[in-house]
């Protein structure tokens, strides 16, 4: 009995040391063939030939989790990119470097607003573009005509309308460093909306400060 129950506690411990992840290793998997996959993944790694050997299907002479191209560079899967370039949108935009202003300084944002041109045209179609952005994002305190009479602004007082005062003569390069960093009670969208979309609504905006 005694000796029955030692093994039972070793084959216990066995499958309860085999479902412990380590480093690379994940552990026991449901479905293995579900998670790991077949073609070259730009954002994973694997240069291990053996790793997932145990629970290969493919018959090849590799482990199931191997994923690093042979035909690559150091077996990578993605490229690094040539020296000294820098990424662009389709459209040829280029990334954003202005800083965020410190609490209580303006000095980015007047520099943004003095040097930034919008790089999309104000074209029917970059402008419809604008307005669906702009009623996603904006719309909730801005309001629709841009009136700040949204339902959030409704209820915060404050948010100022685009064809009125200082902000009907506000660049786009100042709405655009707004939309990225925030200001005031608004806050950052740089990480929700893309570069090439901030352009859009800072073009559909425009045509708000005229109303």
């Amino acid at each position: 009995m005694l000796k029955n129950n030692l093994i039972l506690l070793l084959v216990a411990g066995v499958f309860l040391a085999s479902c412990s992840a380590d480093g690379n290793n994940p552990g026991v998997e449901y479905a293995p063939q579900m998670y790991h996959s077949i073609p070259y993944e730009p954002l994973s790694q694997i240069d291990d030939e053996e790793a997932g050997s145990f629970v290969d299907s493919y018959d090849n002479e590799t482990g199931e989790y191997y994923n690093s191209n042979p035909y690559n560079a150091w077996g990578m899967n993605m490229r690094l990119p040539a020296e000294n370039t820098v990424r662009r949108t389709a459209s040829g935009v280029l990334p954003y470097r202005i800083p965020a202003d410190t609490v209580g300084s303006t000095y980015w944002l007047d520099y943004a607003a003095a040097n930034l041109s919008n790089p999309l045209p104000a074209t029917e179609e970059v402008i419809g573009d604008g307005r669906q952005l702009y009623n996603r994002y904006c719309y909730p305190c801005h309001g629709g005509a841009g009136q700040g009479d949204g339902p959030v602004g409704q209820v915060y007082k404050g948010v100022p309308a685009y064809n009125k005062g200082r902000v009907a003569e506000v660049s786009q390069g100042h709405i655009f460093h707004v939309i990225t960093y925030g200001k005031g009670r608004m806050y950052p969208h740089g990480s929700q909306v893309s570069i090439e979309d901030r352009w859009k609504i800072a073009r559909y905006v425009e045509t708000l400060q005229k109303q």
